[in-house]
C-alpha cells in the first residue's frame, strides 16, 4: 500500500507543476522601481529608448504610477536643456576674441610721419591724376599650392630663400606683360606721347612698421623663379630694416600688390604715379568649384582659388585690354608649367 501511494504521488507531482506556471507573467501587470511608482513594460521600454531614469521621473498616474506621458515629458524637457549647455562646452574657443589688445593711439593726436606724408601725397596724386578702374578675375592656383609644397624644402636647401607663392604670381604676371605691353607703359602728359618699355621693373609692396613701401625687381622679365624669390626676400628684408636704397625704391614699370597676405579677398588697389596698372594677388581660400574633368565631366572639387585684381589708368588701358592681361596671367597660373624652374 506505502508502494502503491508513492508511485501514486510522484505521477501526480507534474499534473501539479502547471499550476504554478500562471505566476511567471506576473511582471507583465506590473513592476516597482526603487522609489515605490509602478511601471508596466511598455513604459520601461519607451524609457530606455528615450534614455530617461525612471527613478527621476515623478508619476501623475494613479497611486504614482508612471504613465508614457510621464516619459515623453521627462524626454522632451532634456531635450529642451540640451542647448543650454552647448555655450559651456565651446567656451574654451573664447580667447580668441579677447587676444586683441586696445591700439595705445585712441585718442592721441600725433604728427603724420614723413613717411606717411609721402605716402599720402602720392596716391592723392595718383587718384586725381588717372581714370581709374579695376578688372577682377578668379585663378584656380591648385597645381601651384600643390607644386610649391612638393618643392619649397628642396628649394630652401638649395636656393637659401623660401619658397612662397608670391614668386609664381611675379612670373606669370612679367611674362603677360611681354605680350600686352599696353599694361607696362608710360603716358608722357607734357608731349603727348606714350612710352612701351622694353624692360619690366616690377615695383613689390612691402608693409612696414613706417608704411607701405614699394622696392623694385629690376629686370624681373629676365628671372627664374629662384632669382624673383631671392630678389623679393632681400629687397622686404632692406624695407623691414631702414636698409633700403632710394634707387632701389626707384623705376618701377608695372607693380603688385599681395592684399591676400593678410587675409583680404581682393582689394581696388591704387595705380601708382608713372604707371599705368598695378596687380592685386587676394587671399587663398579652399572652397568648392565645378570644374570639368576628362572622365567625371562637369563634377565639383575642392580647389585652391584666388582673385587677381587690376586697376589700371583707363585714359591708356581699355576694359578690354585689362581683361585680356588678366586672362592670360589666369591661364600662366592655372597652367602651372614651372616645374623645371624648381627643380622638379
Amino acid at each position: 500500500d506505502v508502494l502503491a501511494a508513492a508511485e501514486a504521488a510522484k505521477a501526480a507531482a507534474p499534473a501539479q507543476a502547471p499550476a504554478a506556471a500562471p505566476a511567471a507573467p506576473a511582471p507583465a501587470a506590473a513592476a516597482a522601481v526603487t522609489d515605490g511608482a509602478y511601471v508596466t513594460p511598455l513604459v520601461r521600454k519607451l524609457a530606455a529608448e528615450n534614455a530617461v531614469d525612471l527613478t527621476s521621473v515623478q508619476g501623475t498616474g494613479v497611486g504614482g504610477r508612471i504613465r508614457k506621458q510621464d516619459v515623453l515629458a521627462a524626454a522632451e524637457a532634456a531635450k529642451a536643456a540640451a542647448p543650454a549647455q552647448a555655450p559651456a562646452a565651446a567656451a574654451p574657443a573664447a580667447p580668441k576674441a579677447a587676444a586683441l589688445q586696445a591700439s595705445p593711439l585712441r585718442g592721441q593726436t600725433v604728427k603724420m610721419p614723413r613717411m606717411r606724408k609721402v605716402i599720402a601725397d602720392n596716391m592723392m596724386k595718383a587718384l586725381h591724376g588717372q581714370a581709374q578702374l579695376s578688372s577682377v578675375v578668379e585663378v584656380d592656383i591648385t597645381k601651384i599650392m600643390r607644386m610649391r609644397n612638393k618643392a619649397k624644402d628642396a628649394f630652401a636647401a638649395r636656393e637659401g630663400a623660401k619658397l612662397s607663392p608670391m614668386p609664381f604670381f611675379v612670373k606669370a604676371a612679367v611674362q603677360a606683360l611681354k605680350a600686352h605691353p599696353v599694361i607696362n607703359a608710360r603716358i608722357n602728359e607734357d608731349e603727348g606721347t606714350i612710352t612701351y618699355f622694353d624692360s619690366e621693373n616690377v615695383g613689390i609692396a612691402v608693409d612696414s612698421e613706417k608704411g607701405l613701401m614699394t622696392p623694385v625687381i629690376k629686370g624681373a622679365g629676365d628671372l627664374n623663379i629662384a632669382g624673383i624669390a631671392k630678389k623679393t626676400a632681400e629687397l622686404a628684408g632692406k624695407v623691414r630694416t631702414g636698409k633700403i636704397s632710394p634707387d632701389e625704391m626707384s623705376g618701377a614699370t608695372f607693380t603688385i600688390s599681395n592684399t591676400g597676405s593678410r587675409g583680404a579677398l581682393f582689394d581696388t588697389v591704387i595705380v601708382p604715379p608713372n604707371q599705368v596698372a598695378i596687380l592685386g594677388i587676394g587671399a587663398t581660400v579652399k572652397r568648392p568649384v565645378v570644374i570639368n574633368h576628362p572622365e567625371l565631366g562637369e563634377t565639383i572639387a575642392v580647389r585652391d582659388m584666388t582673385y587677381l585684381t587690376l586697376s589700371y589708368d583707363h585714359r591708356l588701358v581699355d576694359g578690354a585690354d585689362a581683361a585680356r592681361y588678366l586672362t592670360a596671367v589666369k591661364e600662366l597660373l592655372e597652367a602651372a608649367e614651372f616645374e623645371a624652374e624648381i627643380g622638379l
